[in-house]
Order: C-alpha cells, then sequence, then structure tokens
C-alpha cells in the first residue's frame, strides 16, 4: 500500500481526535398528565426510557424526543412545554 510520502497516522496519536463530533444540543422535556383510572407504564420509542405514571393526574416530564409518540396515547394530556 502507497503513502506516497505521506505521515501514517497512528491511532494511539494523542493529537488526533478520533471520536466523532456530536452537536450539543440541550434536550428538553415536556409534562404530560395521565388522565387514566389505574396506573401506566411506558417505554419511550426514542429514548427507550421507561415513564411510570402511578396514579390517576400524575404528572411526568417526557424527554421531547419521546413526545410525538406520547401523544397519541389517549390516557395522556400534555400539560407544559
Amino acid at each position: 500500500m502507497c503513502n506516497c510520502g505521506k505521515k501514517r497516522i497512528s491511532q494511539s496519536d494523542p493529537n488526533v481526535n478520533t471520536k466523532k463530533e456530536i452537536p450539543v444540543q440541550a434536550i428538553g422535556q415536556v409534562r404530560f398528565e395521565y388522565i387514566g383510572k389505574t396506573a401506566l407504564t411506558i417505554i419511550g420509542n426514542f429514548t427507550r426510557k421507561q415513564y411510570r405514571f402511578n396514579y390517576p393526574g400524575d404528572k411526568q416530564n417526557i424527554d421531547y424526543r419521546d413526545m410525538k409518540a406520547m401523544m397519541k396515547i389517549a390516557m395522556l394530556k400534555k400539560v407544559g412545554e
């Protein structure tokens, strides 16, 4: 394999950033209220986080990335931004 005269960069070179840069973004949350009659546990479709509503009227902060799916659940009502 030809280098064409260029210095080969080692994976162990501390001056080389081998990690991909991920943009820093503030992760927001949206508040939902459970309006059902018992308890409800939901797993976020994006984050895979478990959300537990223990009783009617219980409110939980939901990651905004899971919000779209949560809005489709009849027993949950969005109560805040």
